[in-house]
């Protein structure tokens, strides 16, 4: 059975997900005066950048020659998968700050809102359709029912196996790991709405190009690290303790900069 705590915990990781794009983009809006279409572009970068030409890199490259190397190497496919999201979607917000948010970029704060729709469909995507996949797992568990899942997959073992993990998972893990996503997803959130600053003015302002490669550098370190920990076994907690310094910190530095921008001419 899957305890009726794991569930609670799964249903706020999932209001999380949804709740947090909503309320910053409505908090951008009214606090900060931001325009709502840099949100829904952030939200169609991240998907057609990360979510779609990223993917086909990554099934090109791993199932490549040079494939099993980078799978079967804790450092190198730490590396690889941090590089790839780096470049994919920095450049991705770049673009979409020299075109289509060209026009807007006077306000400063449309910054904020393009990285709250970009982080925040990541949050949607990532955290909360898992959620609602462990809630409708957790239903069927719980009521018996697990043959809906696993009779239809009796021919495909890998497929079978893959959802007999998932079953044995939200049975035995800690009630409190799903309540980390929600965590886990903030500090993300924060990350992206700092990284977006940096490349906005990367974009916006003479002199200022050395924050894209900044903002890559940053993005490349933190999804690296990440990644490597959790291959390693490291706890999850001192992981997320660490997203969770290395997030607000980039943010001080974002604050900084909006701070202290003197209106340079836009390029």
């Amino acid at each position: 059975m899957v305890s009726v705590l794991s569930i609670a915990c799964m249903m706020i990781a999932l209001v999380i997900s949804f709740a947090l794009p909503v309320g910053l983009c409505i908090w951008f809006r009214i606090r900060e005066k931001a325009d709502l279409m840099p949100f829904f572009v952030g939200c169609a970068v991240m998907i057609l950048f990360a979510f779609v030409l990223e993917q086909l890199v990554h099934r090109v490259v791993l199932n490549s020659s040079a494939g099993e190397t980078i799978r079967n190497t804790p450092w190198i496919y730490a590396l690889y998968g941090g590089c790839m999201a780096a470049v994919f979607e920095e450049s991705g917000r770049f673009l979409a700050f020299k075109t289509v948010l060209r026009k807007l970029r006077g306000n400063n704060a449309n910054a904020l809102m393009y990285g709250a729709g970009h982080g925040g469909i990541e949050a949607i995507v990532v955290l909360g359709i898992t959620s609602i996949n462990n809630l409708f797992y957790s239903f069927l568990i719980n009521t018996g029912n697990t043959q809906m899942l696993t009779a239809p997959l009796s021919g495909n073992q890998a497929a079978l196996e893959q959802v007999n993990t998932a079953i044995r998972q939200l049975t035995t893990v800690p009630s409190w790991q799903f309540l980390l996503g929600g965590a886990e997803r903030i500090f993300a959130v924060i990350l992206q709405i700092a990284l977006s600053v940096l490349v906005w003015f990367a974009a916006k302002e003479k002199g200022k190009g050395y924050l894209f490669l900044v903002a890559v550098c940053m993005h490349v370190a933190g999804d690296a690290l990440t990644v490597y920990l959790a291959q390693t076994g490291v706890s999850v907690i001192v992981i997320e303790l660490i997203v969770g310094i290395a997030a607000l910190s980039l943010a001080a530095g974002a604050g900084k900069l909006l701070h202290a921008d003197s209106g340079m001419q836009v390029r």
